[in-house]
């Protein structure tokens, strides 16, 4: 049997689990902090072991480390690390949906040194996009040409019949890391120079993009881009930019929200609602002037719809502050999973959009590459979909031995991503692309 380990059972996970399931000669052990989600997944599968684990439990992580072949982590990825160092001690081979942090990328040559593949960046967006990204550019260079500007841009959203609250979002994933990565600082290359800007700005560099066939959304920066001129072979290009998508309305607002701290990770003492939580951060009274207040301390109209859309999350109300917690992130992280999740009969929508300029010794050529896909109501969401099975490809290739590298990796290689692609087309995840020649 060949034995894989999924660590977490959160809301990406069980497309991955069930593809392995489904595939002869697999066991699957999934170890969850709660074990009732990894049950539910598993549903009574012969070849498949649902446990419950606490991940700072060394000694239990270790364990079943040892005993798998294949290890996925899908925990929160501070913790990918210290799995990727027992799956180097213990000679297993490694994948995981995040991107690359400095300390796993120190961990290369000791991989190598023990024959272990580290597979990081193998779900949508790090992964699909760099996969769907690579083909493209890997096509123009066999016809002799050379990308000269880069762009992409990934959203996931609600599909347009399900965008029904005023931020025109919906959390089909843990919104805790859609929050966090609201601070994150951003960097891009245009015409060979770097633009960069702190996390406290990025909100204020976005643009309206329009996607031939689905709409038109806001486009920020996606953290810092300039590294992929490298990762991508793009020597000869001038332009180099990753960007997120959003429905118009969400950097707006989202910026008034940084602005007034409520994704502070610094506890608070001493208040009981959310209306107390805004009043502190503003240093003012909670009373019945707060959202004048606070439309005041951030410069806009009281009738501003930034200020509407934080009044309907419930910023300025009176409900007690959720039990366990004790910062303005995690509070707000209760708040928007309540009112912004997904319904079960609701689809969300990943739009992934990819836009090079290629040029050749006959002229230039403007290339897209968009990928569409819908999650199923009461099934599997698009991002579950395009996040977890990328990386179930990916282990059913490492057993099958398609996959030979070792060391850390992301999916930029011909051998890794075109299988994956393949695989991905044949389940509906198609990218649709078009070229023109430019003047």
């Amino acid at each position: 049997m060949n034995k894989v380990l999924v660590l977490g059972a959160g809301m990406v996970s069980r497309p991955l689990v069930r593809y392995l399931l489904d595939l002869p000669d697999y066991e699957v052990t999934m170890a969850s902090r709660t074990v009732s989600k990894a049950e539910a997944i598993i549903q009574n599968h012969p070849n498949g072991k649902p446990l419950a684990l606490d991940i700072s439990d060394d000694e239990a992580v270790e364990q079943l480390v040892a005993e798998c072949d294949v290890a996925v982590s899908l925990l929160p990825y501070v913790f990918h690390v210290k799995v990727a160092k027992l799956c180097i001690k213990h000679k297993k081979h490694l994948v995981t949906t995040s991107y690359v942090s400095e300390q796993m990328a120190g961990l290369d040559e000791e991989a190598k040194a023990a024959g272990v593949l580290l597979l990081n960046e193998s779900g949508l967006d790090p992964g699909i996009d760099h996969m769907s990204a690579m083909k493209v550019i890997h096509a123009v260079e066999q016809k002799g040409g050379r990308v000269i500007s880069f762009r992409s841009m990934t959203g996931a959203l609600p599909s347009h019949e399900a965008n029904t609250n005023p931020f025109g979002y919906k959390f089909s994933w843990a919104p805790r890391g859609v929050l966090l990565a609201s601070k994150n600082a951003s960097k891009w290359l245009v015409d060979g120079e770097i633009v960069s800007y702190p996390g406290e700005q990025l909100f204020e560099n976005y643009s309206i993009e329009d996607v031939p066939g689905v709409g038109s959304f806001e486009n920020y920066p996606n953290r810092n881009s300039v590294p992929y001129k490298e990762i991508y072979g793009l020597k000869d290009a001038a332009t180099v930019y990753r960007g997120t998508f959003r429905m118009t309305g969400w950097c707006e607002t989202m910026r008034r929200v940084v602005a007034l701290n409520w994704l502070s990770e610094e506890p608070i003492s001493d208040c009981k609602t959310f209306a107390d939580v805004t009043a502190r951060l503003i240093g003012k009274p909670n009373d019945e002037n707060l959202i004048k207040a606070t439309a005041d301390f951030l410069g806009i109209d009281v009738f501003s719809t930034a200020i509407k859309r934080l009044e309907w999350l419930g910023l300025f109300s009176s409900r007690p502050l959720p039990e366990g917690k004790d910062c303005p992130l995690d509070w707000l992280n209760v708040l928007t999973l309540e009112k912004m999740s997904l319904g079960s009969d609701e689809r969300d929508m990943i739009v992934m959009h990819h836009q090079f300029v290629a040029e050749y010794d006959s002229g230039k050529e403007f290339l897209t590459s968009t990928l569409v896909d819908y999650g199923i109501p009461k099934g599997d969401s698009a991002v579950a979909r395009t996040v977890a099975l990328p990386a179930a490809i990916a282990v059913k290739m490492i057993f099958e031995e398609k996959i030979t590298v070792t060391g850390n990796h992301i999916p930029v290689l011909p051998g890794i991503y075109n299988p994956i692609l393949d695989e991905l087309e044949q389940m509906g995840i198609v990218f649709k692309e078009t070229s023109k020649k430019m003047k």
